[in-house]
């Protein structure tokens, strides 16, 4: 059972809620993952008007647990700010953190991240921090209060997958006892494989899930992925080898001439 901030998970999936054909579409999307947790885009969805108020409502009838994000913030003060009024609306202090520090490639701005995540904890929030894979920064933002971190493995939407295992390895190692989600850049189950088998402990996608001919279909093959790469990463996997090993024993076996 994965625990964030007190809280007993059952899925391992999280899953975004932007950028799909139609509620009836989200909707599925959201039953076939068997997610627990659902993110949600405060300031666009306010900026929905009425179909905000809809949008809202589904949320409220699929039951799930809410995880609103400062997505769009480009400073720290606007980031705070918008995750006091998410406080305000979902009656929570959950909080997808993120601070977008560059246009392009949209990655985070980890200097004003690790700034507004020690404002939100000291005033309560718990927070869920985007971030990049550096260590340095992953240890400032657990001293800001943070107790779990959410690392990138691509820019957000690219679809690219886990493009530095390496360091993706490392902060696990670094980091045994925190609960480590990777956000942004998984394109297809098998990335999700990936970073499962490295011993994460859950992954978060949208993007992937959204822009899929069958959203729900592929909601349903990402949540089997992550729970198969969760199970081998229990279960001990085989490390790569230089050279081969047969399968079969040679000792002892008869030998023709």
């Amino acid at each position: 059972m994965l625990m964030l901030y007190g809280r007993e998970i059952s899925s391992r999936l999280l899953l975004g809620t932007a950028r799909y054909p139609s509620p009836a579409v989200l909707e599925n999307a959201v039953r076939a993952s068997n997610t627990d947790i659902l993110t949600i885009s405060l300031r666009r969805e306010m900026a929905g008007g009425r179909k905000g108020g809809q949008f809202f409502e589904l949320i409220r009838e699929l039951d799930r647990n809410v995880l609103p994000n400062t997505a769009g913030c480009h400073t720290a003060k606007e980031a705070v700010l918008t995750a006091k009024m998410a406080r305000e609306v979902f009656r929570t202090n959950w909080i997808k953190l993120e601070v977008i520090g560059h246009h392009d490639t949209l990655q985070p701005d980890v200097f004003a991240l690790v700034e507004a995540a020690k404002i939100l904890c000291d005033d309560g929030f718990e927070v869920f921090p985007y971030t990049t894979d550096d260590l340095v920064v992953a240890e400032k933002l657990l001293e800001a209060g943070c107790k779990v971190l959410m690392p990138w493995c691509a820019p957000i939407g690219s679809a690219m997958g886990p493009l530095n295992l390496v360091a993706l390895k490392s902060m696990r190692a670094r980091f045994p006892d925190i609960p480590l989600i990777v956000d942004a850049g998984i394109g297809r189950p098998s990335h999700a494989v990936t970073v499962m088998e490295l011993g994460y402990d859950a992954v978060l996608l949208n993007t992937a899930v959204a822009g899929a001919r069958d959203p729900a279909g592929m909601a349903e093959a990402f949540a089997r992925a992550i729970e198969a790469g969760h199970q081998a990463y229990l279960s001990g996997p085989l490390e790569p080898r230089d050279m081969a090993v047969p399968s079969t024993p040679v000792i002892g076996t008869a030998v023709f001439s």
